[in-house]
């Protein structure tokens, strides 16, 4: 079961470029500004930017949808031909992220909180 979209991340070369232009277009503070992550909340959106996103095979923005389960979401996108592009790891405070890659080259990123 997923709670639907609401975290989206934009892999950066220039976080100061890509937070600037965030700032301007959400007219809002980031809630995390640290070198490895920026994060703005808006709306009931979270927009993250990620400078080490191309690194770790990120070629665009990739939407996260929100699980319960992420280990069973993601077993069940790659037993329908969904390609591992990065296995369950907790990004902090139990924060579990996954991604894979459907057969056409999306990316698909699977998020679960630890309260859920």
């Amino acid at each position: 079961m997923t709670a639907g979209l609401t975290t989206i991340i934009y892999p950066v070369k220039d976080l100061d470029r890509a937070k600037a232009l965030f700032k301007a277009l959400l007219e809002t503070e980031p809630y995390a500004d640290e070198p490895y992550y920026v994060g703005f909340k808006d709306a009931g959106q979270d927009v993250g930017l990620d400078p080490s996103g191309h690194a770790q095979g990120m070629t665009g923005p990739v939407p996260y949808w929100h699980v319960t389960d992420i280990r069973a979401r993601l077993s069940a996108l790659l037993d329908a031909g969904a390609e591992l592009l990065q296995d369950v790891r907790d990004v902090g405070n139990g924060r579990l992220i996954a991604s894979v890659k459907d057969a056409d080259g999306n990316l698909v990123g699977l998020l679960q909180d630890p309260s859920s």
